[in-house]
Formats: C-alpha cells, sequence, structure tokens
C-alpha cells in the first residue's frame, strides 16, 4: 500500500526545516532558488544532500556548473526567500541576484554576504528520484553570518526560531 500524495505533503508541512538560497554559477549559467529540503550526510568529508524539483529552471543549470552553495536565511529574510521562490514575479537570474549582496568564496557560486551560514560546496554526485534530483555537495568553504533567529519553514508557512526551550 503506497502513502496518497496528499498525506504525504500534509506529513513534510509538518516537518519543519530551515530556509536555504541554494544558488550557483558558471557554465551553466547563475542560478538561484529557495529550498528547504536540505540536509548533513556525513561531516568526513563534510557533505549535504540538496534536493532541487527536475522541473525547474535552476535544476539543469546546477548540474552544468558542478557547483552550488547553500545559504542559510536568518529570521527576517523572508522577502528574499520569497524573491528566490519566485513568488514576486522574479524569474531571472538577473532579477533574483539583484536582490541581496553576494560575493563568492572557493567555487564561484554566489555567497550572500548576511546569510546564517554559506556552504560552497561542489557537486559530486546526482540521484534522480521521483520528481526531483538529489545532489550530494561536498563542502569546500563556509562562511558563519551573525548569530541570530533562524528562517523556518513549516505548516507551509515562515516562522522565526531562536528561543531555546527551558
Amino acid at each position: 500500500m503506497t502513502v496518497s500524495r496528499p498525506d504525504f505533503r500534509e506529513a513534510m508541512a509538518r516537518l519543519g526545516a530551515a530556509v536555504s538560497l541554494i544558488t550557483s554559477d558558471g557554465p551553466g549559467g547563475r542560478a538561484g532558488l529557495t529550498a528547504s529540503a536540505v540536509c548533513s550526510v556525513t561531516d568526513d568529508p563534510a557533505t549535504l544532500l540538496v534536493c532541487i524539483n527536475r522541473n525547474s529552471g535552476q535544476n539543469a543549470a546546477i548540474k552544468g556548473n558542478g557547483v552550488l552553495c547553500v545559504n542559510v536565511l536568518s529570521a527576517g529574510q523572508q522577502e528574499l526567500s520569497n524573491v528566490f521562490a519566485g513568488f514576486t514575479g522574479a524569474t531571472t537570474a538577473e532579477q533574483r541576484f539583484a536582490h541581496g549582496d553576494w560575493t563568492a568564496l572557493e567555487t564561484g557560486a554566489p555567497v550572500l554576504a548576511d546569510a546564517a551560514v554559506s556552504m560552497d560546496c561542489v557537486i559530486d554526485e546526482v540521484l534522480e528520484k521521483g520528481t526531483h534530483s538529489v545532489f550530494f555537495a561536498s563542502i569546500r568553504a563556509i562562511r558563519f553570518g551573525a548569530p541570530g533567529p533562524a528562517l523556518i519553514w513549516w505548516q507551509r508557512d515562515y516562522h522565526h526560531l531562536g528561543h531555546p526551550v527551558a
């Protein structure tokens, strides 16, 4: 017996996750999107897993570049998340990257200057599973931003997280 799509989507809505901008640049072109399907795989070598919808216009560019940066957003950066999610009408890379202050670390992927943390990665492997590409990416450089509350996606909306439970 399989789980229905609506039930699966409702279950995922109840799985809170950090909000990140996944960015890339190189021969495939500049690309960026908002994602919450990001997690650690191992700390030796430091590796992340990033899931991106195969129908996303950004997917092919990121594959073509072979690099990506996970820019974890802080509380208060919802509007930037909305820009990269395509909710504001910004559909081209030029339009999206007009928002925010961008630099680069090792790979050349765009790094958001005021992200909570940015992890600059080389893509080691891509697994195609259902509707998504699963990118396994080795971290080559990390830049830490100012400490503060996190931006979380939970129950189909933004939330701020930053107060420890007593």
